[in-house]
């Protein structure tokens, strides 16, 4: 059985409060699960955790290409038709995902994106699954 954990959706208001043209705020574990959300429905936020974990897996490998480089993702952006798409590494095995609509300041994102998770990452760490865990 899997520990509960502590509830941190409201570390996330902020972030989708203060921060103009925000539509969801997600965090989750290295394996795609949701851990918190804020602005959305669990099942959307559920959906999304999912294809960030793949997301993240992507970036990892393309950043080993780096020879200098320590091969950790730190942050994606993806621009859309509609808006943009944020990842970022926030605390070991976990990350935080935005959307926002067309609007939104970019460089404010970033920077309230790297406040939050210097705040709180080490509250969005997740420890690696043991083999007797059950998803």
């Amino acid at each position: 059985m899997i520990q509960q954990r502590t509830n941190m959706d409201w570390m996330l208001k902020d972030l989708a409060e203060g921060v103009p043209n925000v539509r969801n705020v997600i965090v989750l574990s290295a394996d795609g699960l949701r851990m918190a959300q804020y602005g959305t429905e669990p099942d959307t936020a559920d959906r999304l955790a999912a294809a960030c974990a793949g997301l993240q897996s992507l970036a990892a490998a393309v950043g080993h290409e780096f020879p200098h480089g320590d091969g950790r993702m730190r942050l994606v952006v993806i621009e859309m038709g509609g808006g943009f798409f944020y990842l970022m590494a926030a605390g070991a095995r976990a990350f935080l995902a935005v959307l926002a609509d067309e609007g939104v300041d970019a460089g404010l994102m970033g920077q309230r994106m790297r406040d939050l998770v210097a705040r709180i990452g080490e509250h969005l760490s997740t420890p690696p699954r043991s083999s007797g865990q059950v998803a």
